[in-house]
């Protein structure tokens, strides 16, 4: 199958046993759909052309611009103000002439997705915002294809694979479309997309080489400020469904009952009315809370599953961050582990 210039190129991969001939095969027959060509699109693209996935497909609508330049080292500035689909394709294909590359210079929306992921066996999901990752997953879900994800936000990243072998999706992790800062608000740090990105590649290599243990119910959260690396584990619910499907809108489906978003005036309520029933955890990192904090304990949000048992049983646990998305995930990792309490989230006040 391979010319002798295809079989020199990938030999280091090869000579691995548990790749060899016949997962270099795979990764060729392979096709995969790259959702942005941005900080994390880049590296994955790369790599994934670099190691001979034999049809890639880039989705993007966007233009360089020159403050992605620090972190999406694909382009340069000569490529300022063209579209990042059209450029990577040109650039791609002088790194591995062997691959087929597609540009679909289109935003990914409702009326376009099942066209342009269904020629696809894997979708990677290098998007900026949620409304893309929930349109991916429903469309993978009711496609029957695995997407690999992966966010960046200031130095934390986090990676996963979904509807993998029928497995949790998106959905089964955040039942609710979630709000938060992007980069372009709460900033990131350059190196951070190329090492989240090259996970996401691995992944994928993995999932099409049929190789490895994927990150199927599994989130992977690095922090690279403080060098954590957690996995949280969770299983397929009735979430994975998607949110059209059952009829319901993904913003007003609650995560549980156990879970709420507090005010600050509710908290004042709370405090005055039962003051030593309350557990107050600011999840930002140390240096954010040493920084500026509302009191209460620091406890980051890495280090959230191994400190649930030391939590005083019965509590009203209100965790709370700048922007509430790190609250909210703190939240439903104390729901999903049984704590018999309540638990709320909130941003910080």
């Amino acid at each position: 199958m391979f010319t002798p210039i295809e079989r020199k190129r990938y030999a280091r991969q090869i000579i691995m046993p548990e790749m060899g001939l016949a997962g270099q095969e795979r990764l060729a027959a392979g096709k995969v759909a790259v959702v942005g060509a941005g900080g994390l699109g880049c590296p994955v693209l790369q790599y994934l052309v670099a190691a001979g996935v034999g049809e890639i497909g880039i989705i993007d609508d966007d233009i360089v611009d020159l403050t992605n330049l620090h972190r999406q080292i694909l382009y340069s500035a000569d490529d300022i103000g063209k579209n990042k689909a059209i450029t990577a394709v040109e650039k791609l294909s002088l790194l591995n002439p062997f691959v087929r590359l597609t540009a679909y210079p289109d935003r990914l929306n409702a009326e376009n997705a099942a066209d342009l992921l269904g020629a696809y066996d894997l979708v990677i999901d290098g998007s900026d915002n949620f409304e893309t990752r929930y349109l991916v997953n429903d469309f993978c879900v009711e496609l029957g294809k695995p997407f690999v994800f992966g966010s960046i936000l200031r130095f934390e990243g986090q990676v996963s694979v979904f509807n993998y072998n029928e497995g949790p999706t998106y959905r089964c992790l955040f039942p609710d479309a979630e709000e938060g800062d992007n980069c372009a608000e709460a900033g990131v740090m350059g190196v951070l997309p190329g090492i989240i990105g090259t996970y996401m590649a691995n992944e994928a290599i993995k999932i099409i080489a049929g190789i490895g243990e994927p990150l199927s119910g599994k989130l992977l959260v690095i922090n690279t400020l403080s060098n954590n690396h957690t996995i949280f584990q969770f299983s397929r619910s009735e979430a994975a469904i998607p949110a059209r499907s059952r009829n319901v809108s993904a913003s007003n489906k609650p995560v549980a009952e156990a879970i709420h978003e507090m005010s600050y005036e509710e908290f004042e309520v709370l405090q005055e009315s039962v003051p030593d029933q309350i557990l107050l955890v600011d999840v930002r990192e140390y240096n954010e809370f040493e920084a500026d904090n509302f009191g209460g304990e620091n406890i980051p949000l890495s280090e959230i599953p191994e400190s649930i048992c030391n939590f005083p049983s019965g509590k009203t646990v209100v965790f709370y961050c700048n922007s509430g998305k790190r609250s909210l995930q703190a939240a439903k990792l104390l729901a999903q582990s049984g704590y018999e309490g309540r638990s709320f989230w909130a941003q910080h006040w």
